[in-house]
């Protein structure tokens, strides 16, 4: 297995094992101590009582995945990205999961879906969409563009143009984008991985309809600022959750990510570990965060009983194949 096979393998079971480990979370980090104890430290069901993953079992991924997955399969069949690929994509997944009466389909999602299905302007329905669903799925497009910070732009900018074509929401998902980008790239330092993502973060804000929304590259310097002392884990984490903020609001979730990827200096088991300690919508923060550390540290770094869990519980999903696909496209676009 070539290495950059191996690195694109870790970005997308990377996804899965931030998105999976974390979905058990509850909405604060004093909650989710309470709740387990501790920490989580291994794949949980999702409590009776969450308020979204009630029904989820251990290992079982979220719509951060399902959609990053849709939007792997549709880049597989055209070769690259395009907004009617990307448009198509979240239709069908929306249909297969039965949106309309799911509980953890996002609100600019939802929103963009239904008008899309309603033969609405493409150009238009996500004119307002300024939430992290955009970057939670983004990962197939950093994963495709290795050390390609510019196409890893420009193709986050087609995939937010269908549900997420605002300044603000295209800054998040080209960040994240663009980290993955740089992640591949043999020899890259954790510190290159932040500063690509920064990069792309205020490229990504010239695009798209202009919105409201504070600077997601400033906000991800700040939190991985925030975290780089020597106070003790759960109050770095604290101050995250206090200060930067774990909501569904793209400058949130974002930066949140970022500064849990620099606490797990690249791992991506620690960062889901912390991601999830850190509560919030704790699922799309471990997502992003360990998809760039899993594209940063290959497959490798994974307990082989975690890759195992994660199949398992999530039988449609052929990483496999997707990854091997990415791969393949990646490959040609060196």
């Amino acid at each position: 297995m070539t290495e950059l096979l191996k690195k694109i393998r870790g970005g997308f079971y990377g996804q899965a094992l931030g998105d999976a480990w974390a979905m058990p979370a509850m909405l604060n980090p004093q909650k989710t101590r309470e709740f387990y104890g501790g920490y989580i430290e291994t794949f949980l069901d999702g409590p009776k009582d969450h308020p979204v993953h009630h029904n989820l079992t251990a290992g079982q991924v979220t719509d951060d995945t399902e959609q990053a997955a849709a939007i792997a399969e549709v880049i597989l069949e055209e070769g690259g990205v395009s907004e009617a690929g990307v448009a198509r994509a979240l239709v069908n997944w929306y249909q297969r999961i039965g949106g309309d009466d799911s509980p953890y389909v996002g609100p600019s999602s939802r929103r963009a879906i239904q008008a899309i299905m309603r033969g609405e302007d493409l150009r238009e329905v996500g004119r307002f969409g300024d939430t992290n669903g955009a970057a939670m799925r983004v990962s197939p497009i950093g994963l495709i563009n290795p050390g390609n910070l510019g196409q890893a732009i420009e193709d986050a900018v087609a995939a937010c143009v269908p549900s997420h074509n605002t300044d603000v929401a295209i800054s998040g998902a080209a960040a994240v984008a663009g980290a993955i980008s740089k992640a591949l790239v043999s020899g890259s330092t954790l510190e290159d991985v932040v500063k690509a993502g920064i990069t792309a973060g205020h490229e990504g804000r010239k695009f798209g309809n202009v919105w409201l929304g504070a600077s997601i590259p400033r906000r991800i310097q700040w939190a991985v600022d925030l975290v780089s002392s020597d106070k003790p884990v759960r109050d770095r984490l604290q101050d995250v959750y206090d200060l930067i903020g774990t909501s569904l609001a793209m400058s949130e979730a974002v930066p949140a990510a970022f500064a849990v990827l620099v606490m797990a200096e690249g791992d991506p088991t620690q960062a889901a570990i912390l991601a999830a300690a850190l509560s919030g919508d704790a699922d799309t923060v471990a997502a992003m965060a360990c998809a760039i550390a899993g594209a940063w540290k290959g497959i490798d770094v994974f307990k082989p009983e975690h890759l195992e869990t994660l199949e398992k519980a999530n039988p449609w999903l052929d990483f496999e194949r997707l990854t091997s696909g990415l791969y393949k496209i990646a490959n040609q676009r060196l």
